[in-house]
């Protein structure tokens, strides 16, 4: 292939632009992409599971994120080779239709990669490995079916047992040893929030407030939301109060068009003066007659308005973030007009209180509404440092993304590992009834399912070999709900350890690692132009966290 690549005229070298690259066969495509998989997956691996180590990852931006979440992880790191980046974007997928099991996704690919090596190794065509995995995701997906608990799948998402019981793995893998202090919160949120219909749950209507100090036990939940920031005038509480809200300031509005004026005597700087403030007052009071008790401005707020705000008794609250301001528009049901002016009766919002209180030092404004449809519930999470509130805030999100899954689909299915015992068992069994060469695949499939026991162990220290056979025992002798007891280092019964996943979860993840694995196995050549030339650009930067 590279005798005559260095002559130009010759086979591909002729037909393609100078400086591209061709990669063709199986050692120089297929394992290559296979070994770029693994490393992706060896990263991701050590952080399963409740005993995940963590990751310090500093982004091009010299942002620090220490996390085990994985899909924080891959997303910061910039992957470059183009058959990890589909795992990457499996991780993704996860993310974002489940919002947990993006680790299980990505390792699990991995491994399954390093399992098809060892097949094409022993001389298998990739063909042949893609028609055995997707034989045996089939199969599992059948299997899963049937480990499903009985009298799971019809539960009430307001019961705040059956929703924690749910939850629990969720936040345990993000957060091991906290999650009996978060999951109570992050319930209370969501079933707050929770409407008539829980199909139609929206995440975004729980916010997180992160307040440096104290800690994770000094956490509250506070139906309404919390803005970081506090009043601006001398008023800090009002009650049943109807609200104005201003995009554009509350300030003296400069005129579109430019003119001079000539100002001959004293009296009449004056009266230019005079007429200025009598216009703002004006335009105060027509808001304080519409019945509004506080405003809220998306800019700056000018000394004469609010001056004048004061003396009309009104609390003047100031948002900068635009995306901030539209949840707080949703959350008092407020339309957010342009400029200062009149608002109508329709246009202006309503919250039981807005107050001002100070949590752990940090003055916060709180606007409350307990009546309200949509309402918005925010969940105060403290903590020590930036980067812990930071994966506080990931293990919060992570148990409102599940909440929204068991809205949607509330089965469960063993955890700790029983579930992935049970399904390697089944499929070995299943790969010795079948015939031809992808009864390999299939065994090997089943093989892969031992890497998230394997894992589990290792990363909380334990024997993975004893851990693994000891499952096996047990499960053989029929107990299917059999699974690893990370703190005493044995095999316990799940549903005494009370360590659940749902079936969504499990589903999509395996899913998504197949399609992935299969996809990486297609490829035979990797074709790659000569870069466009040109300055790099970078991202833009971003707006605010959301």
């Amino acid at each position: 292939m590279v005798g005559l690549g260095a002559m130009p005229g010759y086979g591909i070298q002729s037909m393609l632009k100078e400086g591209h690259k061709h990669l063709s066969g199986l050692e120089e495509a297929v394992l290559k992409n296979i070994d770029a998989s693994r490393e992706l997956s060896a990263i991701t691996r050590t952080s399963l599971g409740p005993n995940g180590m963590n990751k310090m990852v500093i982004n091009h931006l010299d942002k620090l994120f220490v996390t085990n979440d994985a899909a924080t992880i891959v997303n910061e790191l910039e992957v470059q080779h183009p058959a990890a980046k589909i795992l990457v974007l499996a991780g993704r997928a996860q993310q974002e239709e489940i919002g947990d099991g993006a680790n299980l996704t990505i390792s699990f690919a991995g491994e399954l990669l390093e399992k098809a090596e060892e097949l094409i190794r022993m001389g298998l065509h990739p063909s042949e490995i893609i028609i055995g995995y997707t034989k045996a995701i089939n199969k599992t997906v059948e299997i899963l079916e049937d480990l499903v608990e009985k009298g799971s799948e019809n539960m009430d998402v307001r019961n705040k047992e059956e929703v924690v019981l749910r939850m629990r793995s969720a936040v345990a893998s993000k957060q091991f040893g906290q999650e009996d202090i978060l999951c109570p919160l992050v319930a209370d949120a969501c079933m707050q929030v929770c409407p008539k219909n829980p199909a139609n749950f929206n995440v975004d209507n729980v916010r997180v407030a992160k307040l440096l100090g104290g800690g994770l036990h000094n956490s509250s939940v506070v139906r309404g939301m919390v803005l970081k920031n506090d009043a601006v005038g001398s008023i800090k509480r009002v009650e049943k109060a109807k609200i104005a809200v201003f995009a554009g300031g509350v300030d003296t509005s400069a005129t579109e068009t430019k003119g001079t004026v000539l100002i001959h005597s004293a009296e009449q700087l004056e009266n230019y003066a005079k007429t200025e403030e009598a216009k703002v007052e004006e335009l105060i009071k027509a808001v304080a007659d519409s019945g509004a008790k506080v405003i809220v401005s998306g800019a700056a707020v000018g000394d004469m308005a609010l001056h004048f705000c004061e003396r009309y008794k009104l609390m003047v609250l100031r948002i900068s973030s635009k995306f901030e301001l539209r949840r707080f528009c949703r959350t008092t049901g407020s339309i957010a007009l342009l400029k200062l002016s009149q608002p109508n009766a329709d246009e202006l919002g309503y919250a039981d209180s807005v107050s001002v209180e100070e949590i752990g030092g940090v003055r916060v404004t709180v606007v409350k509404n307990e009546e309200g449809g949509n309402s918005v519930a925010t969940v105060v999470l403290r903590g020590s440092t930036d980067s812990i509130l930071d994966d506080l805030e990931r293990a919060v999100d992570d148990g409102v993304n599940t909440y929204k899954s068991m809205c949607r689909d509330s089965r469960i299915i063993p955890g700790a590992a029983a579930t992935e015992i049970e399904l390697a068992r089944r499929l070995k069994e299943f790969s010795l009834r079948e015939t031809g060469l992808d009864q390999y695949a299939i065994a090997k499939f089943a093989e892969s399912f031992e890497m998230v026991p394997r894992t589990l162990a290792e990363n909380a220290g334990l024997s993975a070999m004893e851990i693994i056979s000891s499952l096996y025992a047990e499960h053989s002798g029929g107990n299917t709900k059999a699974g690893i007891d990370l703190e005493e280092g044995a095999c316990k019964d799940v549903s005494i350890m009370k360590i659940w996943d749902l079936y969504v979860t499990k589903l999509f993840a395996l899913k998504y690692s197949a399609d992935a694995a299969c996809t990486v196995l297609r490829v035979d050549q990797i074709i790659m132009a000569k870069p466009a030339g040109g300055p790099r650009r970078d991202a833009q930067p971003g707006m605010d966290e959301d």
